[in-house]
């Protein structure tokens, strides 16, 4: 182990090579805070060129690593094992170009989200991906787990995003591919075997992201409804009639909205509880149009009882107000631990179903569960905040719901991944047959087993 930091102290420089007593607590576990481990050393390669060095390395000494962007994952992917050097992309930042003729940005993959959609925004474009954790998540990070987001209805997910990458095999092996063209189909589309697979084959450096017009315009309301079946008549209706300017559908199920209200101490905009509520944005080209179209549509659903009661945003605070509603959950996590975040994917119309079949099972425990449902329904994606307030009651509230997720024909990641804290789920998920042919790609690209060991695959 000494001997493979001094080498790479000496290639790197002593500024880029953190060991000992030197390696900071922010290393040694992701935003899942679970499995907190301090690395044998902190590698901080601040180009492509360093990147390359560090794996020929690590690959000839056959030296696991575990891959760190902006630590903000929930499953343990980046959380270092035992005997593990991390590979810090912090340094590894920067725009380096946008190209107005192909409506395109290249960057580095440590260049947090929010960087990247400020300048977009600054040169008159949309990056459409967003997060809660855009101002510390990664490029990076992003593209390894294919990451999804409010505006996935829309724009789709990480993966529709990105033209081409560059990414560095586990023998130091520099594939660069740095596509700008929306068709190209010489051969294998390489950068697949990237994007989603959470730094399990390779370790992105660079990135060509795909940019869209700015849309001036946004309108938001704030939906109430009987039942699951009228959310998805809805969903169906504005799909339909505002002719794709639907970015965000976000449903909010009744125990959900009304505990994080309380917990907010903030008030509804609606005189009755109801059983869902939904969050619909639309954004295009001229306000006043596009405020008058999502205006008509409601009142038509007002009329045919698909909604009961909706209320337009007025300002720009309301619509802050309603979209905090949404994104509560992170100011409520405190109150709910030991908590268990579920990110899951359901057919639509097997949704209901499942939710059912949760609750039942919960209903046996012998203390009372906690379960708190809202999702982006249009993307199929569905978050269940559970929990019993008992450590004890962990596992098996992991069983029934990735049983039932299963059951059901559902996937137990939607976006967040699946890093080392679902992998022993992920035959819900995934047939033997894609999980050994999983295994032979993953042999293939690393064949001593160096990047991110133990997770994805069981």
């Amino acid at each position: 182990m000494d001997d493979i930091v001094d080498t790479l102290r000496a290639r790197l420089g002593a500024d880029k090579v953190l060991a000992g007593t030197d390696v900071g607590a922010r290393y040694r576990v992701d935003f899942s805070h679970e499995n907190a481990c301090t690395p044998l050393a902190v590698l901080k390669p601040a180009s492509t060129e360093d990147v390359a060095a560090i794996l020929r390395e690590c690959h000839r000494a056959k030296q696991r690593v575990v891959i760190q962007g902006g630590l903000t994952g929930l499953a343990g992917g980046a959380t270092p094992q035992e005997g593990e050097i991390a590979l810090s992309l912090e340094r590894l930042t920067g725009i380096e170009e946008i190209d107005r003729a192909a409506q395109t940005m290249t960057v580095r993959a440590g260049t947090p989200l929010q960087t990247v959609q400020q300048a977009a925004a600054d040169a008159g474009y949309l990056f459409p991906l967003d997060l809660g954790a855009r101002g510390s998540c990664t490029i990076g990070g992003n593209i390894a787990t294919n990451a999804g987001g409010n505006q996935v209805i829309r724009f789709g997910m990480k993966r529709n995003l990105v033209l081409g990458l560059e990414a560095v095999l586990a023998d130091g092996t520099v594939l660069s591919s740095l596509n700008k063209m929306l068709k190209n189909n010489a051969g294998y589309d390489l950068k697949q075997l990237f994007i989603g697979t959470e730094g399990t084959l390779g370790v992105v450096t660079r990135a060509v992201l795909r940019l869209w017009p700015r849309l001036p315009s946004k309108v938001t309301a704030l939906c109430a409804l009987r039942g699951f079946d009228e959310t998805v008549a809805l969903l169906h209706s504005l799909q339909a009639r505002l002719g794709g300017a639907l970015s965000a559908f976000e449903a909010m199920w009744a125990p959900y909205f009304h505990y994080v209200l309380e917990h907010l101490d903030a008030r509804s905009p609606f005189a009755a509880r109801h059983a869902l509520y939904v969050l619909v944005e639309v954004e295009g080209t001229d306000q006043d149009r596009d405020r008058a179209a999502l205006e008509h549509v409601l009142a038509d659903a007002l009329e045919e009882h698909t909604v009961t009661d909706a209320a337009l945003a007025q300002s720009e605070r309301e619509t802050k107000s309603f979209w905090a509603i949404r994104d509560g959950i992170g100011d409520v996590t405190p109150t709910l631990q030991p908590l268990l975040a579920f990110d899951v994917s359901l057919p639509i119309d097997a949704m209901a179903g499942f939710l059912a079949a949760v609750d039942a099972e919960f209903a046996r425990f012998p203390d009372p569960v906690t379960n708190l449902v809202f999702g982006h329904i249009g993307d199929s994606n569905l978050h269940l905040a559970v929990t019993t307030h008992r450590p004890r009651d962990l596992d098996k509230l992991c069983d029934v719901v990735y049983e039932a997720v299963g059951k059901h024909g559902g996937s137990i990641s939607a976006e967040h991944g699946i890093g080392t804290l679902r992998r022993d789920y992920l035959h819900h998920s995934r047939t033997s047959a894609e999980l050994e042919l999983m295994r032979r790609l993953k042999t293939a690209l690393d064949p001593h087993g160096i990047l991110n060991a133990g997770r994805v695959l069981p």
